[in-house]
């Protein structure tokens, strides 16, 4: 990700509204407040209109992943739709490496997702008389690709998201986590450049959720694409994302690393949402150091040696590798074992690197 070169997506003052004339009322809504999308928010309401999204501003990097979170009737899943134009937005601007999304031709929308735009939903939406691999090639043979060059694309992001082996099998015999994978690589075979996900693995067991967690990060590494990422689950989004977004009521509230999120939530909602996450998994050492030249220290044989990036868990844990074991005592006062600091530590961690 980087903030040299232009943004990915581009989204300004956007608002989805819902019932009938709604593109005149929110004009009209907007002007009598001055602008203000709370008040224009409130008229809309006592017209009987439900503001599914209310001026939405914000930019994602190019190759950024992007998490955009709330709870249920936030406007997320609204949102992203409008990103993507299943929706056409009542208002505002959308543009994807600067083209104009929202006055795109319905021709030029299609180019779009077949060329450029990808997307996976909680539904897996597979074709059950397809096998997996003419699933997953089933873009590259609507864009008239032929169908050993299909073949060969499909082969390759099937061995990408792990189901190598599985190619000739139907829909019916994979598992949950296993048509997710197929709706992945399906999304991922015409080379996306932009990658939306709405809540892609919400409908999973906890275990294969977490797995397909890991799996796609693991993806991701190996992909030079922008992602939208749907959720309503804070520990995914805080697992998966550079940046989150959260949502209230179709308003966004809050927007920062998933550090600053747990760190600094701006009012008690964003705060209830960070109030059970183990901040030690997610915050930073950068988050709570003091800047400067280091004061003249060097590195010695018993320097822990602590990055910037590293949680503050794993951080402790590697200073604690500096602690003698202690004594560990029974209620009678006899010493029955030892335990290494760095062994306390290390039980709290789950996953850290």
């Amino acid at each position: 990700m980087s903030s040299d070169t232009a943004p990915a997506i581009t989204c300004r003052h956007v608002w989805q509204v819902f019932g009938p004339d709604s593109e005149p009322a929110l004009a009209q809504a907007l002007a009598q407040s001055g602008g203000d999308a709370a008040a224009a928010a409130v008229a809309l309401r006592d017209k009987g209109l439900i503001p599914a999204v209310q001026d939405a501003t914000f930019e994602v990097a190019e190759g950024e992943l992007f998490v955009i979170m709330g709870l249920s009737g936030s406007g997320k899943s609204t949102l992203v739709r409008c990103i993507s134009h299943l929706l056409d937005p009542t208002g505002g601007e959308i543009r994807i490496h600067g083209e104009d999304i929202v006055t795109a031709s319905k021709q030029r929308l299609i180019e779009l997702r077949r060329n450029k735009l990808g997307m996976v939903f909680q539904h897996f939406g597979l074709f059950p008389h397809m096998t997996v691999a003419q699933n997953v090639a089933y873009p590259l043979r609507v864009q008239g690709v032929k169908q050993a060059a299909r073949r060969a694309k499909a082969q390759t992001v099937i061995d990408l998201v792990g189901l190598s082996g599985r190619e000739d099998t139907y829909p019916r015999e994979l598992s949950g986590g296993q048509r997710q994978r197929v709706g992945i690589a399906r999304s991922l075979v015409a080379d996306c450049e932009v990658w939306f996900l709405d809540e892609p693995f919400s409908a999973l067991d906890p275990l294969i959720r977490r797995q397909l967690q890991d799996e796609f990060l693991q993806i991701r590494a190996n992909l030079n694409t922008t992602i939208v990422f749907i959720t309503h689950d804070i520990n995914e989004a805080l697992k998966l994302a550079d940046r989150i977004a959260i949502m209230r009521d179709g308003r966004i509230v809050q927007i920062g690393t998933p550090t600053e999120i747990v760190l600094n939530p701006v009012d008690d909602y964003v705060r209830e949402f960070a109030k059970d996450v183990a901040r030690g998994r997610h915050a930073r050492v950068a988050s709570v150091m003091h800047s400067g030249d280091g004061g003249g220290h060097v590195r010695g044989p018993d320097d822990p040696g602590l990055r910037r990036n590293m949680t503050l868990d794993a951080a402790l844990a590697k200073c604690m590798d500096l602690y003698e074991p202690v004594p560990v005592w029974d209620d009678s006062g006899m010493c029955v074992g030892t335990v290494h600091p760095a062994e306390l530590a290390a039980a709290l961690q789950v996953d850290e690197a």
